[in-house]
C-alpha cells in the first residue's frame, strides 16, 4: 500500500515538474517583429513580453544570421514582413537543441554590419531586441550641385525628428510626431530647392530611424551650411502650447569642444575649414585658439538663425518661447555646421495637434521656415555662393568716385545705379549712401 502511493505521488511530481518546466521555458514571448527598411540600412525590432536572453552567430554561403531566444516561444506570422526590405532574404524558425528556445534565422543578400542590443521598456513600448544591419560600403551619397551661374548653392539639411519604431510624441487623437515632422519637412524641401541658390538635403525621407551621429555625418558629407531639425513637443498637462527654437547649451557646446580638442588628429573634420591646420599644427595653443573661433562662430550664427525663424515663426502660429532656448541636445552638437531645432508646436495640446495635420497649418509653418532661411542666408552669403554674388550692398561714396568707377566695381551698368537709388542725374555727392543693384 505504501509502494501503491509513492509511484502515485512520484507521477504527479513528474506530471508537475513537466508543466512548471515547460511554463519556466516559455517565460518569455516574441510578440512582434518589426521591419524598417532605410536608404543606408535596415532595423528589425523583436518586440517581447520580458527582457531578451539571447545569443546569436553568423553562417556564410549563403549569409544568414542566426538569433536564438532563449526561455520563450514565438506565434508571430513571418508572412509578409519584408515586402520592401532589400537587405533580408527571409526569415525563419529554425531547429535548436535546447528545449524551450525559440531559433529565428534571417537569411540575407550580402555581407553587413551588424549591431544586436536590448532595449529597456520606453513609453508604449515594452522589452525590445533591436537588430541593425548596415551596408558595409555606405557612404552617404554626396549631393552633386550644378553651378549657378558659376556660384555654388547654399545646403540645408533637413531633419524631420523621430520615425521608424520612434514614434517620437503620440497626441491624443493618436497623431504620432514622427508622420507630422516629416511632412513639414518634405514641403520645406520644395520650398527650398524651388529657391536658385538653396539646395535641400533631406535626412530622413521615409518612416525609418537615423540615429543623431549619423544625422550629423550626412550632414556634413553634404556638405551643409546649416541643419534645421524639425520636432513637435509635447508636456504631460494639456495646456502648453506654442513653438519654440533650440540650439546648443554652451555648456554642451564647451564639453563637446574639449572632446573635440582631445581627439583633434582623429576629429579634425568636425572642425570646418581649419581642420587640417587644427590636425597638423604641434602648437596646442594654436589649435585651441582656431577650434574655439570656429566653434564661436558656429554658435553665433545657429542663435542668429534662431531668431530669423521666432521672427518669421510668430507671424503663422503661437510662440512658446520668445527667444532661442540653449539646451543640450545630441543632433545640435556639430562645432563646423549652425544647427537650430525648431519645435513646431504642441503635439499634447489639442488644438495645435489639430493643427499639426493640417496641410495648410504644415504649409505655413514650412513656409515660414524658409522664409527665415532666405532671408538669414540673403543678410549672411556664404563666400563663393550664388547668394553673396547676388547680394544687395550699400556703397558710400568716397572723395573722388563717379557713377562710372562704382558701376565698374561692382560689375553693374549706370543706368541699373541710377535706377535702383532714383537718381535723375550722374550727380553724386561725398557720404552718399548707393544701394547696388545684383550684378548683370
Amino acid at each position: 500500500m505504501l509502494l501503491a502511493v509513492t509511484k502515485k505521488h512520484f507521477i504527479l511530481f513528474i506530471t508537475f515538474l513537466s508543466i512548471f518546466t515547460s511554463q519556466a521555458y516559455a517565460a518569455n514571448k516574441i510578440e512582434g517583429i518589426r521591419v524598417w527598411p532605410a536608404p543606408e540600412s535596415t532595423r528589425v525590432v523583436f518586440d517581447l513580453s520580458a527582457k531578451p536572453e539571447y545569443k546569436y552567430f553568423t553562417l556564410t554561403k549563403p549569409q544568414r544570421l542566426v538569433i536564438d531566444f532563449a526561455n520563450s516561444k514565438s506565434s508571430v506570422s513571418l508572412n509578409g514582413l519584408l515586402k520592401d526590405d532589400k537587405r533580408i532574404k527571409v526569415i525563419r524558425t529554425s531547429g535548436t537543441k535546447k528545449d524551450g528556445s525559440t531559433r529565428l534565422v534571417l537569411e540575407l543578400a550580402a555581407d553587413y554590419q551588424l549591431s544586436l542590443f536590448p532595449l529597456a521598456p520606453a513609453g508604449s513600448y515594452g522589452d525590445r531586441l533591436v537588430l541593425d544591419i548596415y551596408d558595409k560600403d555606405t557612404e552617404a551619397t554626396v549631393v552633386k550641385r550644378e553651378p549657378v551661374v558659376s556660384q555654388r548653392d547654399i545646403v540645408i539639411a533637413i531633419v524631420a525628428g523621430h520615425g521608424g519604431e520612434d514614434p517620437g510624441s503620440i497626441g491624443a487623437r493618436g497623431t504620432y510626431e514622427k508622420r507630422v515632422t516629416l511632412s513639414i519637412a518634405k514641403k520645406l524641401e520644395r520650398l527650398i530647392n524651388n529657391r536658385a541658390g538653396l539646395k535641400a538635403v533631406m535626412i530622413r525621407t521615409g518612416d525609418y530611424y537615423v540615429n543623431h551621429n549619423r544625422k550629423i555625418e550626412l550632414a556634413r558629407k553634404n556638405k551643409a551650411d546649416l541643419l534645421i531639425s524639425i520636432h513637435a513637443d509635447a508636456f504631460t498637462s494639456t495646456k502648453p502650447h506654442g513653438a519654440s527654437v533650440l540650439v546648443q547649451s554652451t555648456r554642451r557646446a564647451n564639453s563637446e569642444f574639449t572632446r573635440w580638442i582631445a581627439n583633434r588628429q582623429k576629429e579634425s573634420e568636425l572642425l570646418g575649414g581649419a581642420g587640417e591646420t587644427i590636425k597638423k599644427t604641434t602648437d596646442k595653443n594654436l589649435a585651441f585658439t582656431l577650434a574655439d573661433m570656429k566653434k564661436e562662430h558656429t554658435m553665433g550664427s545657429s542663435y542668429t538663425f534662431a531668431e530669423h525663424v521666432i521672427q518669421q515663426l510668430k507671424k503663422v502660429t503661437k510662440m512658446h518661447k520668445s527667444k532661442p532656448e540653449g539646451l543640450s541636445l545630441a543632433v545640435l552638437k556639430s562645432s563646423d555646421i549652425p544647427s537650430v531645432l525648431i519645435e513646431t508646436g504642441f503635439i499634447s495640446n489639442p488644438q495645435e495637434e489639430r493643427n499639426l495635420t493640417t496641410s495648410t497649418h504644415q504649409q505655413k509653418l514650412a513656409r515660414a521656415i524658409y522664409t527665415a532661411v532666405d532671408s538669414y542666408f540673403s543678410n549672411n552669403p556664404p563666400d563663393g555662393s550664388l547668394y553673396a554674388s547676388t547680394r544687395l550692398h550699400q556703397h558710400k561714396i568716397r572723395r573722388g568716385e563717379s557713377l562710372s568707377t562704382i558701376a565698374q566695381r561692382y560689375k553693374v551698368s549706370v543706368t541699373s545705379l541710377k535706377s535702383k537709388n532714383n537718381l535723375k542725374s550722374n550727380v553724386i555727392k561725398v557720404g552718399q549712401i548707393l544701394t547696388i543693384p545684383r550684378a548683370e
